[in-house]
């Protein structure tokens, strides 16, 4: 439920005023911490953030944030700090959801939260990157999912089950081992991106007792991250998992739209109870 100042006539920002979240102390606050770009997106105002994942402590550019791994804590606070202090309603505490690499685990999850505490948080979510981008596709989670993100410095490959990560593999290859190649080394790092999906897929195979990744094989793929947009990559992935591909609508901004849609629901996460003051209503449509 949200609720709308009254439009009075004349006024400059009239029908256009864009909805404030009903509990205005839990601005919402979804994240997601790229090796290349951060995004994010803020409730009532939709994406606000897609920018390069660098700070400048001083002279030069550092990036905190190298093969999906949080590398440098106070950096990436600072750059939080920097890009969304400024941006979230005053004497707020928002409610953030920062997607995670399925297979960075605790380690992950405790550098974002660390990181995240700049922006006075008044709880803290995380979510696997490979169920926001289900989310995101509006894929029926009560299936088994073969998840494949392709980002910038990082490839994961995850089967969900009942939503939840079932299998997990992943590679230090990512799109920007494309870049600034000639043609010859850029089909050489498109072979060798879509050779490692391919071998991580048939691990898989291999080692489920069960059927499920064949399962979730038979339907496709779910394909998402900036190498989805590789006509290219998507093409030798077609050829070498020998299984159909199922690209996700924008498919480099999906786990930012997934973590969104997750903060939307977020007042029925079992991890978010009594984590905002009472209200008349919940905190998002």
């Amino acid at each position: 439920m949200t609720v709308r100042r009254p439009f009075r006539p004349g006024s400059p920002a009239g029908p256009r005023h864009r909805p404030w979240p009903l509990c205005r102390h839990c601005c919402g606050l979804a994240l997601d911490l790229g090796s290349a770009r951060t995004r994010a997106w803020i409730a009532g105002h939709g994406m606000v953030l897609d920018v390069p994942t660098v700070t400048f402590p001083g002279a030069g550019a550092v990036y905190p944030v190298q093969r999906g791994a949080i590398v440098d804590v106070p950096g990436t606070a600072r750059m939080l700090d920097r890009l969304l202090s400024h941006r979230l309603p005053r004497l707020t505490r928002p409610l953030v959801v920062v997607t995670a690499p399925v297979l960075d685990g605790p380690a992950y999850r405790a550098r974002a939260r660390a990181a995240v505490e700049v922006l006075r948080p008044r709880a803290v979510l995380t979510v696997p990157t490979a169920r926001a981008i289900a989310l995101a596709a509006g894929a029926d989670l009560s299936l088994p999912l073969l998840v494949v993100d392709i980002g910038a410095h990082l490839t994961e490959v995850v089967l969900l089950v009942d939503g939840l990560v079932f299998d997990a593999r992943r590679t230090a290859l990512g799109t920007t081992d494309l870049a600034d190649a000639t043609d010859r080394a850029d089909a050489d790092a498109t072979a060798e991106i879509s050779e490692a999906i391919s071998t991580m897929i048939t691990s898989m195979l291999r080692q489920d007792r069960t059927s499920l990744t064949a399962e979730a094989l038979s339907r496709g793929a779910l394909l998402a991250g900036g190498g989805a947009l590789r006509p290219d990559l998507t093409h030798r992935l077609v050829g070498g998992t020998h299984t159909p591909l199922r690209t996700v609508p924008t498919p480099h901004t999906a786990a930012i739209r997934g973590a969104a849609k997750m903060l939307r629901a977020v007042h029925a996460h079992p991890s978010a109870r009594d984590t905002c003051p009472p209200g008349p209503g919940p905190l998002f449509r």
